[in-house]
């Protein structure tokens, strides 16, 4: 295998397989990677303008049987510090909200013994009584499965369900690595990556727009993270013509502090900077059939997340307004509304306002900025 070659089939955004991928990965400069995946960012997003949401990241219970290695969140049933949120609870959370300018509301949590298809349909029907422009962004495969384990029945019957109670997309969440070699040890009690893949499928043909995500640096080869982009990719492929599919992609490295999974392997920090920048790279080369691909400011920190805006990036997620579950395990980082547009100005773009949909909004006038620790704050 040649790295020219290689590259220049990118470049015309045929698919390379994972061996390739892995040779890329392996052998190719930083800057050859960034130029590439720059470049196809540009195919799709001919454009200087880098999107960005506001949204809240809420839990509806962090009582779960799953018991994944990576997570700090959960509570097993029955624990003293579990909990189920109430309908007060996400009214005072949609109600700020709302004051700082979002729309939308990113609803997971665990896996629940006792919380089945019933429960998340009035749930999401008495948010949308209560808030009707309101974007329910929410569950994501796992759950999916789990719901369909306790009520015996399809995903497609399940997502059809929740779709009609007000479910407006569905969040890429809990595909960790996909390849079930690794699936087994770190998070066994979930969904296996075939079913992850059958339910974003089975969303897609209900056109419930989905994005995919990918946590890497743990017990992970890299061809298993080559893999699993190449199954994301082929998965996107088989989306109705008139569905959007995966609309972005989202990796993050695994964030071990305090974590059961960083005691297993005895390590820490197995990720750098540059090889952040090179994995957002490659997601756009290997996944050259999604349009969007995230930088994950909130593990990374700021300038790195910048550098990915210049390696394939063309989004910068959501300014958190809550977020618990990455948080948990060590991720620091914070952004207002006014510090991502700084950010994203001073990379050399210009900052606009998305929602799920990547459909382009106004910054809502008036809005408040939220209130952050200052010892969360990104700095220079």
């Amino acid at each position: 295998m040649q790295i020219d070659v290689l590259l220049q089939r990118a470049l015309k955004l045929e698919y390379l397989s994972a061996e390739e991928g892995v040779f890329l990965f392996e052998n190719a400069s930083t800057a050859e990677l960034m130029y590439v995946g720059n470049k196809i960012k540009q195919y799709h997003v001919p454009h200087n303008k880098v999107t960005w949401i506001i949204d809240r990241n809420s839990n509806t219970t962090n009582i779960c049987i799953a018991n994944c290695k990576f997570c700090n969140f959960y509570r097993r049933p029955k624990h003293a510090e579990g909990y189920i949120t109430t309908i007060s609870q996400y009214k005072e959370k949609i109600d700020e909200l709302f004051k700082f300018g979002g729309e939308q509301l990113l609803l997971q949590g665990g896996h629940h013994p006792e919380l089945g298809l019933d429960f998340y349909c009035h749930l999401f029907k008495q948010l949308k009584v209560l808030y009707p422009t309101l974007k329910l962004h929410a569950l994501g495969p796992p759950e999916i499965a789990h719901i369909a384990k306790l009520e015996k029945s399809t995903h497609t019957e399940v997502l059809k369900a929740l779709k009609e109670a007000g479910l407006d997309s569905l969040p890429g969440a809990g595909a960790e690595i996909l390849n079930d070699r690794v699936r087994r040890r770190i998070s066994r009690g979930k969904c296996s990556g075939r079913e992850w893949l059958d339910i974003m499928e089975a969303a897609h043909q209900l056109d419930i727009t989905t994005s995919a995500t990918m946590m890497f640096g743990h017990i992970e080869t890299n061809y298993e993270r080559m893999e699993h982009m190449i199954w994301i990719r082929e998965s996107q492929d088989k989306k109705p013509k008139s569905a959007k599919g995966f609309l972005a992609f989202i990796s993050w490295p695994f964030m071990d502090e305090d974590t059961i999974l960083k005691r297993l392997i005895n390590k820490r920090g197995s990720y750098t900077g540059d090889e952040y920048i090179r994995m957002v790279a490659m997601s756009r080369i290997m996944i050259p059939n999604v349009v969007n691909i995230q930088a994950s400011w909130l593990t990374v920190g700021k300038k790195i997340a910048q550098a990915c805006l210049h390696a394939g990036a063309n989004d910068f997620g959501s300014i958190m307004i809550e977020e618990n579950v990455v948080s948990a395990a060590g991720a620091a980082f914070r952004f207002t509304a006014d510090g991502i547009q700084k950010a994203i100005i001073e990379a050399g773009f210009e900052p606009q306002l998305r929602n799920q949909e990547y459909e382009y909004r106004e910054l809502p006038k008036g809005i408040v900025q939220q209130e952050l620790d200052t010892e969360t704050m990104i700095v220079d």
